[in-house]
């Protein structure tokens, strides 16, 4: 398998950064199962994990002005490194304050990290995008696998109802492909209770 340090890649009209190639989840619908790439990026398999001022250099290269956001989502769950997202996405901001930042990542950092994380995410990002992908714990592992097993899910509904209020614009998202109507409207539920918008999305194979 060819490895590369593609730390930047596109995505319709945003800026994705792949920061780690660690994720706590196996999830059977992730594009890792699929090829070394995304959407018609260079290898995102990591040779070593990039620093904080290797990311920050990356991102600044480009031109910011033209993408739509700044998302971090590699190849990886970004909340493995979460203190170095943080510092890349203040130092973003400080340079070019009008960029929109987004994390996406599987609301497992409190297990990630040992500790309540969600004071992290203030101010250094302006989206909390957070994958749902179950309306049960069981149905969570069952197609995600995490490390933590079925204490993975009410993890992340602690998470959800925390963080969201260190950022007002966090969000659930499921791949609808992959559960039935019920289940979507059993995630619709839960997230409404949750206080959190669902947005539910369809699996898009890597190109």
């Amino acid at each position: 398998m060819k490895k590369s340090m593609c730390i930047t890649y596109v995505v319709g009209d945003a800026l994705y950064v792949n920061v780690t190639n660690k994720c706590s989840n196996r999830c059977d619908f992730c594009i890792r199962n699929n090829g070394d790439g995304a959407y018609g990026s260079d290898s995102l398999w990591l040779t070593r994990e990039p620093t904080a001022q290797q990311i920050i250099d990356s991102v600044l290269a480009e031109n910011l002005a033209k993408y739509s956001e700044l998302v971090f989502c590699g190849y990886g769950e970004p909340t493995y490194r979460l203190a170095d997202v943080r510092c890349v996405a203040l130092a973003v901001k400080e340079k070019f304050p009008e960029t929109k930042i987004r994390i996406n990542t599987n609301g497992q950092s409190d297990l990630i990290l040992g500790m309540d994380s969600t004071p992290l995410y203030k101010d250094a990002f302006d989206t909390v995008s957070i994958s749902l992908n179950s309306p049960s714990a069981a149905g969570y592992d069952k197609i995600c696998h995490s490390l933590y097993g079925e204490n993975a899910f009410y993890s992340i509904l602690s998470f959800a109802k925390r963080v969201k209020e260190q950022v007002s614009d966090t969000v659930f998202s499921v791949v609808g492909d992959f559960l039935t109507d019920g289940e979507i409207a059993e995630c619709r539920r839960l997230a409404k209770e949750c206080g959190i918008p669902l947005r539910v999305r369809d699996y898009i194979p890597p190109a």
